[in-house]
Parts: structure tokens; C-alpha cells; sequence
């Protein structure tokens, strides 16, 4: 009789922990997301089994953590969790019948994405994750139900800079959910208004519930289950692999036209039009890694037989406005920074010329090149010249090629000050012209 009471995702470890002893231990951990995977298509069997929390609370009695990625931590509770955001805590309350079976147990998680970064996750709070006596539940009532499960993350961080906000949240966050269909809780750690303004078309179609903002809604909001912590897959990626309904960075970027575009269920693949004048789209810099002779690189491009359009990225500019430019565009060019991430909104088979500026080749392929092509984007890397740079007016050649092949030995404080807070560029008009012209080729016009 005892082993019935047993919860049926105790043989499901059990299972997966005999697999180390079946199959050589290196397929065991390649694949050890598969044991998430199982995890979470557990809790949304349960849900969607069920709309009542007293059938939801009996699927676990503890708490499963996945440690092993180099960026992140993950955590599972199925059962009665409830949150107590005053102590930073989230409680799973065990069942009442058998007790010895209960397992006490308390895990430590800040549920970021850059977990390697020590300094920076000082900054990301930490949430507890703890097993409660059902006598406990007594002082630790209900004030909001959820028939949906919570997923915790952390929209602090590096989130007011767009790569990271897409790199280290809104991407993960899509991996992590896109299999629960929007019937998920966003529960958000570090909450900002400004965020939720900027990123409101895309939350909402990860989820059709309201944002509970975790730091200072002091009610306690009750799920059948949380998910704490969220997957990340590479810079800027997808992999189809690890998620058992093959979705891949396509997907994502159909996703994001769901945001902005409703009535438009897939992407367009991009495709040449008849009488068509192509268009370049140059994204703007100001400050750092700007393009000195902007107004010249624009006359240069409509000689080529572009139609021009500048645009310049900001905090308030709405990101529908940019998704509309930058989804009709032919090209899009712009130097290496946060603004190119919005190349995430083209259309496969358009074009992305990255101007490279001195010392940062590594960033610039792994953050949008390489990223760009896995799109099915056309992708063009300009690397800029010594006398492009106006570091060349600053250092000597022979200090500036050294400093550009040391950069990286140097540490990223180095990279950052030098190469990415103290450069700009001035372009050399005659390789803009055999860039543009190559990229109006590339296109059939």
C-alpha cells in the first residue's frame, strides 16, 4: 500500500537515473536535458489532466534542480507552491498522508542567465526554493490562485541593453515556455515598468496571464507547479535538438512576427519584387562606434541605386516601429552594437552587412554573424581598415596591431573601453560602393 502512494515522478527519476547504469555515461549527459524535457511535459500533462489544484498538488513531493549548464540553473516543483515574496522564498507544501516519504530539502537559485559572470550575479537575487510541513500551509494562506504554473526568472541584469534583454532573457524565456502554449505565469524578479512597456507585445504572447511582479507584490500567489530558471541555448540561439518539438531559431522569429504582425501567421521569406527599388536600412550610432561620414556613406549607397533610410535606435522608440522598417527591408547595415540586434526582426534571406570595427572580430561574429546565417539571413561582415579607425589617430600602427591581436589577453575591460567606448569609424566610400554593390548583386536587382 505504501508503494502506491509513492508519486509517480519518483520512478520517473528512478528511471532516469537507471539510464546512467544502461547507456554509456557520455549519452546520459549529452542528453540531459531530455530529463527536463520529461519533466515539464509531466507538469503540463498534469495541468492540462486537470483544472483543480487538489488533483495538481499531488504530482511531488520535492524539489528537482538541473545544475549542469555552464549559463544557467533550472529548478522544478509540482505540488502546493506558494510564494513568500518578502523572503525572497518559494515553498512546495508536501501531502498530507505518509509522511515518510516527505523530503526536506531547500535549493539556492538566481535565475539569470550568466551564471559563469560571479559579479554580476551578486546583483541577481537570490530566491529560495524550500519543502514545507502541510502544517505550516496554516500560516501561509492563499491571497491569489493559479491554475497555471509559475515560471521564475530575472529581468535584471544586463536587461536594459537590447542584445542582452533578447541574448539573456526574452529568448531563453521563449525556450523555456514555447511548449506550454501560453497557459504559463510569468513571475518576474527585478520587475520594471519600463521593461514590461518595451517588451509588452512579446510577454504577451508568452503568456496570457498578468505579470506578477515577484520583488514587491507581497501577496501569495499559489500555482500547481513552478519552473525556476530558464534554458539558454548560445548566443542568440535556438537548438533544435534539445527541445523534443524540434522548434529552432526560425520558429523564434515567427514568433516575434506573431508579436507584432497577429494577423500574419508565418514569416515572409524574403524574395525579390518586380519594379522594386532595394532598400537599405543603416542603423544609426551616436557616442561610440559611430560612422563619422554617415551623410556620405548615404549618398554613396543611393548612387549604388538603394533607397535610403536612417534609423536611429532608442529607449523610448517603440520596437513595433522598428520591426516594420526592418521586416520590409532588402539590407540592413550598421557598426557592431546593441542596435544590430534588431536584425532579429529581417526576414530570411534579406541581407545584414556588420561593420566590424577594430579588436572585437570574436564579438562581432559570435554575437550577430553567426546568428544571422543560422536565420538564413545573408550576412556581409565589413571589417574596418587601420586607417577607417580613428584609433589610428590615437596609437601608433605598430601599438595598434598589437593591441588588436592582444586585445582579448588584455581582458574584456580593455576590449570595451578601447575598442568598443573609444572608436569610431570613418568609411572608405570606394568599399562602401564594393559592398553595396555586391550585396544589390547577391540580391538578383
Amino acid at each position: 500500500m505504501k508503494l502506491r502512494q509513492v508519486p509517480l515522478l519518483f520512478f520517473l527519476l528512478l528511471f532516469l537515473a537507471s539510464c546512467t547504469l544502461l547507456f554509456p555515461t557520455h549519452f546520459f549527459t549529452n542528453h540531459i536535458y531530455n530529463s527536463t524535457f520529461l519533466f515539464c511535459s509531466y507538469l503540463k500533462s498534469k495541468r492540462i489532466a486537470s483544472t483543480t489544484r487538489s488533483n495538481l498538488h499531488l504530482s511531488n513531493t520535492s524539489i528537482w534542480c538541473d545544475r549542469t549548464d555552464h549559463h544557467s540553473d533550472i529548478c522544478f516543483m509540482s505540488g502546493d507552491v506558494r510564494t513568500h515574496s518578502p523572503s525572497s522564498s518559494i515553498s512546495l507544501y508536501l501531502p498530507p498522508s505518509n509522511p515518510s516519504n516527505w523530503v526536506i530539502k531547500e535549493e539556492r537559485i538566481r535565475p539569470y542567465t550568466r551564471k559563469w559572470e560571479t559579479p554580476l550575479m551578486d546583483t541577481i537575487d537570490e530566491i529560495i526554493l524550500r519543502t514545507a510541513s502541510r502544517n505550516d500551509s496554516f500560516h501561509h494562506k492563499c491571497d491569489v490562485t493559479h491554475d497555471s504554473p509559475a515560471l521564475v526568472f530575472s529581468a535584471a541584469g544586463y536587461t536594459g541593453n537590447l542584445f542582452h534583454s533578447f541574448n539573456n532573457v526574452l529568448l531563453p524565456l521563449y525556450i523555456t515556455s514555447q511548449h506550454l502554449n501560453q497557459h504559463v505565469v510569468l513571475v518576474v524578479c527585478g520587475y520594471r515598468n519600463w521593461w514590461y512597456r518595451k517588451y509588452e507585445e512579446i510577454l504577451s504572447q508568452i503568456s496570457e496571464h498578468p505579470i506578477v511582479d515577484f520583488s514587491n507584490d507581497t501577496r501569495t500567489h499559489c500555482f500547481p507547479a513552478a519552473i525556476v530558471g530558464l534554458r539558454f541555448h548560445g548566443t542568440l540561439s535556438v537548438e533544435p535538438r534539445r527541445l523534443h518539438d524540434r522548434k529552432s531559431i526560425m520558429d523564434f522569429q515567427n514568433f516575434l512576427r506573431k508579436s507584432y504582425e497577429p494577423n500574419n501567421k508565418r514569416i515572409e521569406v524574403y524574395s525579390k519584387k518586380k519594379n522594386h527599388t532595394p532598400k537599405l536600412v543603416i542603423i544609426s550610432r551616436k557616442g561610440t562606434r559611430e560612422i563619422e561620414n554617415e551623410r556620405d556613406v548615404i549618398q554613396v549607397s543611393k548612387k549604388v541605386g538603394f533607397d535610403v533610410e536612417v534609423l536611429s535606435p532608442n529607449e523610448t522608440m517603440p520596437l513595433k516601429h522598428i520591426f516594420d522598417k526592418l521586416s520590409k527591408s532588402d539590407v540592413v547595415m550598421g557598426v557592431h552594437g546593441a542596435g544590430l540586434t534588431h536584425f532579429l526582426f529581417m526576414r530570411p534571406g534579406s541581407m545584414l552587412i556588420q561593420i566590424e570595427p577594430l579588436g572585437v572580430a570574436d564579438e562581432a561574429w559570435q554575437c550577430f554573424g553567426e546568428p544571422a546565417l543560422k536565420m538564413g539571413i545573408r550576412y556581409i561582415n565589413y571589417k574596418v581598415n587601420l586607417s577607417e579607425s580613428s584609433l589610428y589617430k590615437k596609437y601608433p600602427i605598430s601599438a595598434m596591431d598589437t593591441n588588436a591581436m592582444e586585445s582579448k589577453k588584455k581582458g574584456w575591460k580593455h576590449t570595451k573601453e578601447v575598442y568598443l567606448e573609444g572608436q569610431n569609424v570613418t568609411l572608405d566610400l570606394n568599399r562602401v560602393k564594393k559592398v553595396l554593390t555586391q550585396a544589390i548583386g547577391d540580391l538578383g536587382f
